[in-house]
């Protein structure tokens, strides 16, 4: 007759000690309390098994391998994403447009296009952005954020510890994955399988927007911010965006003044790689100015007479 009363008053009795502990863990969790710490970060998480998902980041595992192209993830469902930019499927489909995406999480990031929705807000000055990752680049403005991480044998230091593994393996000189194409050595399968689409001219990841296809994820996502609009990379002089950092870093020769490529004929120098180059086709043309102290050609006189003059005030005055 008790046993049955509770079925009517919801009871649910913890019998023994067994019971009692995992009734206590539900409790916690329901109640939002993170009882399991990262012992690398100090992040903690309601669950076990996210936590141990979690260390991955520090660890660099990545236990799920897609059978294509022999990628890896640190979770399954990552996996599962990834394979559908090989079988080609989109199950998520938005309401508004009625464009498909692989992804449920692309779906919702694509959804903001149409309801302007910035959800991700920066405390420091206000603005707001569509995805948390362009927010916490653009903190890093405020923050001056920490590369912890150093490197034992060249001091070089990363924001992530994940950065800081893959980059000691420079200082091993260890290259086991080898491309069968043209016998190219690599040092992890990753950069291999992006090498041998140079051969291949495979292009796996494609815009959902305007169809482009990328043989690198990386390349995507740049190309994907000329449709949403995003410039994540901010100027801390004067607050003008870009949406690729080394832009930002030639923008920010206009406020230093860092012009670092040099002309090795006449010793001008260019903030821009490109502009060097432009630069170099002066020179590349006939050179019939001859110094008559070191023989060096130049295409146009005055290039000579700048020249000379080097010489000139290399001689000691008497």
């Amino acid at each position: 007759m008790t046993k049955h009363l509770r079925k009517h008053t919801d009871e649910k009795p913890i019998r023994d000690n067994k019971y009692k502990t995992k009734n206590t863990v539900h409790k916690r969790t329901s109640v939002g309390e993170k009882i399991h710490v990262c012992s690398e970060c100090g992040k903690g998480f309601r669950r076990e098994m996210d936590l141990t998902i979690h260390l991955r980041v520090h660890t660099g595992e990545k236990p799920y391998q897609c059978l294509e192209c022999k990628k890896r993830f640190t979770q399954k469902g990552g996996l599962i994403t990834h394979e559908r930019t090989h079988t080609g499927e989109k199950p998520y489909q938005c309401s508004e447009c009625s464009k498909r995406f692989n992804s449920s999480v692309i779906l919702k990031i694509h959804e903001r296009i149409h309801t302007g929705e910035k959800p991700f807000r920066c405390s420091e000055c206000g603005k707001s952005y569509s995805q948390r990752g362009d927010l916490l680049r653009h903190k890093t403005i405020h923050t001056g954020r920490e590369k912890i991480h150093h490197c034992t044998k060249c001091g070089k230091s990363f924001f992530d510890k994940r950065y800081l593994i893959q980059h000691v393996k420079i200082h091993t000189d260890e290259k086991p994955c080898q491309c069968s194409e043209c016998g190219k050595r690599f040092r992890d399968h990753a950069s291999l399988t992006k090498h041998e689409r140079t051969h291949t001219g495979e292009k796996p990841y494609q815009c959902a927007e305007c169809g482009k296809s990328f043989s690198i994820v990386g390349n995507l996502n740049v190309h994907m911010r000329s449709h949403n609009g995003q410039k994540p990379y901010q100027c801390t002089e004067c607050g003008k965006c870009f949406r690729r950092m080394h832009h930002l870093t030639s923008h920010e020769r206009t406020h230093t003044g860092e012009k670092p490529y040099q002309c090795t004929e006449c010793e001008k120098c260019f903030s821009l790689q490109g502009d060097l180059r432009k630069h170099e086709g002066i020179h590349s043309v006939d050179k019939r100015y001859k110094c008559t102290v070191c023989g060096k050609g130049f295409n146009q006189k005055r290039y000579l007479t700048s020249h000379e003059r080097q010489h000139m005030e290399s001689i000691p005055k008497i």
